[in-house]
């Protein structure tokens, strides 16, 4: 398969009164085409802000933004270097994305079926009359039952389930190649996340569309992915294929996420949880930034920051345990 999208050390720093926040710290990856990957890691890691950076939604494209650098290519054009209006002309025609609370993403005062219609209307050129029409077949489409009063209905008449459905009839109504799903199951009770994972997989089925998709829910990780890219701290800790990740992770922090997950049939008084706290982004110095959490850490990880390398046949670890010269040192 080849490469839909590519990011190539992708940096976005923000900067504050305090100082210099690297959110998204050199980031490399990329998502072949029909491919699901996966993004995981604690809140704060630079998940959400490597989505919103190919969406165009910080840096010089937005409207006040950070310091961005590196490279974005989609499709064989780097999303960093297209201007305001080439930028629309991708989003939700070519990318779409499934924002982390419909709640807040969706206009409180137009109508959803309005909604649905905007980049049909935009991207596709219908007539008003024929993107209603596909508006209603959408919304039937995602599983909502009188999708003629739904179009008339307004956001807060919906439950958060019905909405999230909503945000998906929205991000699939151009057919785009690429789908960036942000926490798209979050505060939904396990029916309707089952329901949610399921109509993606359809779609993605249906249209061969790739999936970048944004969690810290590891049964979503196992159910979806075909790729893992883990995040800790701004940076990519570990990678790999799915399976071959959660039954041989390497570093150290993708193991402590393993442990920590609820397993069926054993008992347990009381879940793991990784020691210590995530480091504060505005004291971060040349270092493995996991080794104040690691049972495993060594002098030199207080003191350098280990490259990504890779290990095994397709996969990939920043840890200096996977450094020959150094461990046997």
């Amino acid at each position: 398969m080849s490469d839909l999208l590519e990011i190539d050390r992708l940096k976005v720093y923000f900067d504050t009164r305090e100082g210099t926040v690297k959110a998204v710290d050199d980031v490399s990856l990329r998502v072949r085409r029909g491919e699901t990957v996966c993004i995981v890691g604690e809140s704060g890691c630079g998940k959400s802000i490597t989505a919103m950076s190919i969406m165009g939604l910080v840096g010089s494209n937005a409207a006040a933004g950070p310091f961005v650098d590196g490279q974005i290519r989609f499709d064989g054009r780097n999303l960093l270097r297209l201007d305001r209006n080439e930028l629309r002309t991708i989003r939700g025609r070519e990318i779409a994305m499934i924002f982390q609370e419909p709640m807040t993403s969706l206009n409180p005062v137009l109508p959803i079926g309005e909604q649905i219609m905007e980049p049909l209307i935009e991207h596709l050129k219908l007539s008003r009359k024929a993107a209603r029409a596909r508006a209603i077949e959408l919304i039937r489409k995602v599983g909502i039952s009188r999708p003629e009063q739904i179009a008339k209905s307004y956001p807060h008449e919906l439950s958060g389930g019905m909405l999230q459905r909503i945000m998906i009839a929205i991000a699939i109504s151009c057919n785009p190649k690429l789908l960036i799903a942000d926490e798209p199951t979050t505060a939904l009770d396990v029916t309707i996340q089952a329901q949610i994972l399921d109509m993606m997989r359809q779609f993605k089925a249906d249209s061969n569309m790739s999936i970048l998709l944004i969690t810290h829910d590891l049964g979503v990780v196992a159910e979806m992915a075909d790729y893992v890219v883990v995040m800790y701290s701004g940076k990519v800790v570990e990678e790999g294929e799915v399976v071959e990740l959660f039954t041989n992770p390497k570093h150290p922090y993708t193991r402590g996420l393993l442990k920590s997950k609820p397993v069926i049939n054993r008992r347990q008084d009381e879940l793991y949880s990784i020691p210590g706290q995530v480091p504060n982004p505005l004291e971060l110095r040349p270092s493995c930034y996991f080794h104040e959490r690691c049972e495993r850490c060594m002098d030199v990880c207080r003191t350098r920051e280990p490259r990504l390398r890779e290990v095994g046949d397709n996969g990939k670890v920043a840890c200096w345990l996977y450094e020959e010269a150094v461990v046997h040192a």
